[in-house]
């Protein structure tokens, strides 16, 4: 039973949010109301609920005012300059058990999440099979915004992160949630301290970002190249993203008019 394992939640918050600049000058996205809630508080109430109770979140832009009790807090000092990768290192002090790892601007089910925590494995990526009726309600075209993700027939992910390919090249849609096994974390580790030795405007994987503005994509690839298995976790809906304004606007709009629950049960 994996509620006996014991799992950690680590949120990565720290990001500026600069694509929803109308609502989150002084604000990380993270701490966007949605349905009553924040998006930061909806994720430690499904944690908690679904038996994940040591919760980590990682602070930077605004941190001071993402103020939740019970949860223990590191901080990216270098938010503006960093990206995801450099977040989740700021954690590393809790890399001690397994971690499921969560992007602060996404909202996913419980079924989501409770599937993510059940399957073993070093590294697992959830994926939504069915991104392109979501994208299609959400910007009324498939070929926006979008990125690789070739997932082989034994169901890893053999190539992502790269920006606008062909559709072929897209399997799949990462979400943003994530499972990161002891073993898994300790090769991140290793895999990150090498990196860090490059130099450090040189671009580093498929993003083309240098290494202290990686996503987290770009790491996936990296283990990949490492011969790591990068297992999918797949799924059919079960999550939405708040990246820009016209997301947020949209996402409150189909909660009136219904259309949220084609794509994610919120409790």
């Amino acid at each position: 039973d994996w509620s006996v394992k014991k799992i950690k939640a680590i949120i990565l918050a720290a990001g500026q949010g600069t694509r929803l600049k109308k609502y989150t000058q002084d604000l990380p996205k993270g701490m966007l109301e949605f349905m009553g809630k924040t998006i930061i508080e909806r994720q430690i109430e499904l944690y908690r609920r679904c038996g994940i109770t040591d919760i980590t979140v990682v602070r930077g832009f605004m941190g001071e005012k993402i103020p939740y009790s019970g949860v223990k807090y590191y901080t990216n000092e270098d938010f503006a300059s960093t990206n995801m990768v450099e977040s989740l290192l700021a954690a590393r002090a809790e890399f001690t058990d397994d971690v499921i790892l969560s992007y602060s601007d996404i909202l996913f089910s419980e079924e989501m999440l409770r599937t993510m925590a059940a399957v073993e494995g070093d590294f697992l990526v959830a994926v939504d099979r069915d991104w392109k009726e979501y994208w299609n309600a959400r910007y009324g075209r498939e070929d926006f915004d979008t990125e690789s993700l070739v997932i082989d027939e034994w169901g890893c992910i053999t190539s992502l992160g790269r920006e606008d390919p062909p559709i072929e090249d897209i399997d799949a849609r990462y979400v943003g949630l994530l499972k990161f096994s002891r073993r898994g974390l300790s090769v991140i580790e290793r895999v990150m301290e090498k990196a860090h030795t490059l130099d450090e405007n040189e671009p580093w994987q498929q993003s083309g970002k240098p290494v202290r503005k990686a996503y987290m994509t770009d790491l996936l690839q990296a283990l990949i190249e490492e011969r790591e298995r990068i297992q999918a976790v797949p799924f059919h809906h079960g999550w939405i993203e708040i990246d820009t304004n016209e997301d947020y606007e949209t996402a409150c709009q189909w909660t009136r008019d219904g259309t949220l629950a084609r794509f994610v049960d919120l409790l």
